[in-house]
């Protein structure tokens, strides 16, 4: 691949490769930056990636070259003094030039081109007779296509637009003027300045030099030089021409020549669209985004827990467990009392099926009244649980967004504040779905053993005695009783089964609590990691996406620019 060379400067091509490259990575910016992105300017990126296959779709090699500039400027002239004979019409009234003229050198088919430029007069120069063969140039101007614009400064409002979109599609930009207009602030301000990035396809003419003087044409195009420098153009050098003499038209040659010899002008221009779209969308991004742990501080996670009422959770499960504990350790003659008391957890709907209680880290039944319900029955979360879920939330978007652009910063306002009712649902299905209860302890059997064991010992001392009674009020004949000590051993089983029930039955409330609070410490550690999944799953999550599309977005945007 040769390099281009413009200006006298070598200018390194693009390769078709690099050239898709970068205009996948700007479509995927646009993609993946979706409304965050200014909407006008991911529109126009679409347009020019659109564009970028059409023209690398069109077969041949041809370098189109637009001669664009201002009424008066003299440039259908040279245009026809490039061409070597008079094919754009030159007058006295302006404007002149209506529609584009192309001059085309070679034979390659070029009808597909100039009818995606919509370029209807065309004019095929055979360079033998034309004067213009033995010009010395460096290479030849086969593939040529040298356009005459309309006046983009013109009267005529469509001569405008027309030249306007040529611009849009040329590989190579002229920019002609003439010593009375080199600085006027259209040229400068709505199209090179405009243009600066395309720098490598762009040439600057100040044509008429035959009405200044030496000293005079020197000013002039140092003055141009500077005024190209302030709009940013700092290594296209000025050539100066004139129809009229001759004057700088073999160097004008040598220039066009030299950008068809490159063949690179056209991936160039297309490059630099793709880089001026990349640069205006990377306004809209940050250079770097804040960094999030992947799970929820402890702030949200107690703002979370309290509006899904985890501590009315967590106050039922320590008071069914010791519901339970009584119920299982309990002296066995008041046990049927316990079955009155109301579950602390199926008042909530969060009972579950005690036949699937297996394993130290707790139940894995599958079937519950929850399953079948839906929902659990906690009470809505208050207005202050409310509030402080809004201000965590709040605070987690403000952190989140904070130093980027506007519409992103909104992105992540909006994905760290899901809908209140999505966030409530999720909550209660956490808890729902969250395992309230653990294995039996060992104890509770022990004491349940020893407690019927227990009351087998009250009975046999109460059958006993009721014995002995029944015997004496019928007068029979007395039995002798076993003693223990001074005790008879009716008496010592009864007492002793009773208090000894009593007794166990006391232990066992205390065990209960301490086992009760246990069990709800257990819990809400475990309910406060379902929560803290709700938490990374519909706010943190989204808002990491949102910084990661912020990322991509950044990097496929500097990708686009070559960066």
């Amino acid at each position: 691949m040769s390099p281009l060379r413009m200006g006298g400067r070598t200018l390194k091509g693009v390769s078709a490769e690099e050239l898709e490259r970068r205009t996948e990575a700007l479509e995927a910016a646009v993609r993946t930056g979706g409304r965050q992105l200014d909407g006008e300017q991911a529109a126009r990126a679409g347009q020019v990636a659109a564009k970028v296959r059409e023209r690398t779709g069109l077969v041949g090699g041809h370098t189109v070259v637009a001669l664009a500039g201002a009424t008066g400027s003299g440039k259908s002239s040279l245009f026809n003094a490039v061409v070597g004979s008079e094919v754009a019409e030159i007058g006295a009234r302006r404007p002149t030039t209506s529609t584009p003229t192309a001059a085309v050198w070679g034979v390659e088919p070029v009808n597909d081109l100039l009818d995606w430029l919509h370029v209807g007069t065309r004019h095929f120069v055979d360079e033998i007779g034309t004067g213009v063969e033995d010009t010395g140039a460096i290479g030849s101007l086969d593939g040529l296509v040298l356009l005459d614009l309309p006046d983009f400064d013109s009267r005529e409002t469509s001569h405008r637009v027309e030249a306007e979109r040529i611009l849009a599609l040329v590989d190579v930009f002229v920019w002609v003027t003439d010593p009375q207009k080199y600085a006027d602030a259209r040229l400068h301000d709505d199209y090179v300045a405009a243009l600066s990035t395309h720098e490598t396809v762009m040439m600057a003419v100040l044509n008429q030099a035959d009405r200044l003087t030496a000293d005079e044409l020197r000013q002039c195009s140092d003055d141009l030089r500077r005024l190209l420098g302030r709009d940013g153009i700092t290594q296209v050098s000025v050539l100066t021409s004139s129809a009229t003499t001759g004057h700088g038209i073999e160097e004008l040659r040598q220039r066009l020549a030299n950008a068809v010899a490159g063949q690179n002008a056209a991936r160039n221009r297309l490059a630099a669209d793709i880089r001026s779209c990349a640069d205006r969308l990377r306004v809209g991004v940050a250079d770097t985004e804040p960094q999030l742990r992947d799970r929820p501080d402890d702030a949200l996670v107690d703002a979370l827990a309290r509006s899904a009422g985890i501590p009315t959770v967590v106050a039922a499960v320590e008071r069914d467990y010791r519901r339970e504990a009584w119920a299982r350790t309990g002296w066995p003659f008041t046990r049927w009392a316990r079955a009155f008391r109301p579950d602390p957890l199926r008042r909530l709907r969060l009972d579950r099926d005690h036949a699937g209680d297996t394993g130290p880290a707790g139940p894995v039944s599958a079937q519950d009244v929850r399953s079948v319900l839906g929902r659990s029955s906690l009470p809505p979360a208050t207005p202050a649980a409310r509030a402080a879920v809004d201000l965590t939330t709040r605070q987690l978007g403000d952190r989140a967004g904070e130093g980027l652009p506007q519409r992103w910063a909104e992105a992540v306002d909006d994905a760290a504040t899901p809908e209140r009712d999505d966030l409530a649902d999720a909550l209660d299905q956490a808890v729902m779905g969250t395992s309230l209860r653990a294995r039996a302890p060992l104890w509770w059997t022990v004491f349940g053993i020893v407690q019927v064991a227990l009351a087998v010992v009250f009975v046999v001392g109460l059958v006993w005695l009721a014995t002995l009674s029944v015997m004496g009020f019928l007068r029979l004949p007395e039995v002798d009783t076993p003693m223990l000590g001074p005790v008879s051993w009716p008496l010592a089983l009864l007492v002793g089964g009773l208090v000894g029930g009593v007794v166990l039955a006391w232990l066992a409330r205390g065990l209960a609590r301490v086992g009760g609070r246990r069990r709800a410490s257990r819990i809400d550690r475990r309910l406060r990691d379902s929560v803290a999944d709700v938490a990374s799953e519909h706010l943190l999550m989204p808002v990491i996406d949102v910084l990661q599309r912020h990322a991509l977005t950044r990097a496929q945007l500097d990708r686009a620019r070559a960066v």
